[in-house]
């Protein structure tokens, strides 16, 4: 069952109008929330972020928290216990005519859950590899937005790579993954690039600063050149569905001999122990 303008429906008969903007022009937002056992992971930050997407576009938001909150729980009394992912889309909704400028509409609301299996610790510790890609993104990349186009084109070439991720830069400085924030380690010092219109602040990043400096690591969030990664002690990036990972070869050179380090194995059971509170 998923959740679409007010009725909860099997996914395979849920439709939306040909003139649905969202499906027209990627003119929507988005938001995906982990619940690990049953329970939604700070559902509030989320839903504070999709506020500020909804706000940056002029989409009216058509729910209160505690509404979502209520679809949710119906939506996860279907899987109780269990580990998943809740997608939440919301377009300008479905006007009459095809025209780039927009009246005030109702919006579509869709919510789904698929299934969240993250990689265990284990799994983990044989590190993954990344490649570099100039970041060709528009300038508003702190928008959620539906409109993907670019972030497509780079997941492809990481499939086509047979690699976990690409790292991009704006003028050689760092600024994110394609679908995850990234983060450097040199010596003590943990360095991400600075909240703005570069990069999609995420959820997941600010819980890996957290973590970090809970474990004596200095946090330094400035914009780093992305000939800095060949030389750092560990690489890590960080998304909703693959919590912190550590990055060990990139462009097919490797990050500190091809080992993860030891702060990300601390960060990751730091996290890890705030996730399962």
């Amino acid at each position: 069952m998923v959740f679409l303008n007010g009725e909860f429906t099997p996914k395979d008969q849920a439709c939306i109008s040909v003139m649905d903007r969202g499906f027209l022009f990627g003119d929507g937002v988005y938001e995906v929330i982990p619940v690990y056992a049953g329970k939604i992971f700070r559902l509030s930050d989320h839903l504070v972020r999709l506020q500020n997407s909804l706000d940056s576009i002029q989409i009216s938001n058509p729910y209160t928290p505690e509404k979502y909150q209520n679809i949710f729980d119906q939506l996860l009394e279907q899987s109780p216990n269990s580990n998943q992912a809740i997608y939440l889309q919301i377009t300008r909704g479905a006007d009459t005519v095809r025209k780039h400028s927009f009246n005030e509409l109702r919006p579509t609301v869709f919510i789904e859950l698929n299934p969240l299996i993250p990689k265990t610790k284990t799994e983990l510790e044989n590190g993954y590899h990344a490649i570099t890609q100039p970041d060709f993104r528009w300038e508003r990349c702190d928008i959620k937005a539906t409109s993907l186009l670019a972030n497509i084109i780079y997941s492809q070439q990481a499939k086509q790579s047979q690699v976990e991720e690409v790292i991009l830069h704006r003028d050689q400085m760092m600024t994110e993954g394609a679908t995850s924030n990234v983060f450097t380690v040199k010596g003590n010092t943990l360095f991400t690039h600075p909240t703005g219109q570069h990069i999609l602040s995420g959820i997941t990043r600010d819980l890996v600063i957290e973590s970090a400096r809970h474990c004596g690591l200095i946090i330094k969030e400035v914009a780093t050149n992305i000939d800095d990664i060949f030389s750092a002690n560990e690489v890590w990036i960080s998304s909703s569905t693959r919590e912190v990972m550590p990055i060990t070869n990139v462009d097919s050179k490797l990050i500190n001999n091809g080992k993860i380090g030891q702060h990300w194995s601390q960060v990751y059971d730091h996290y890890q122990t705030i996730k399962n509170a």
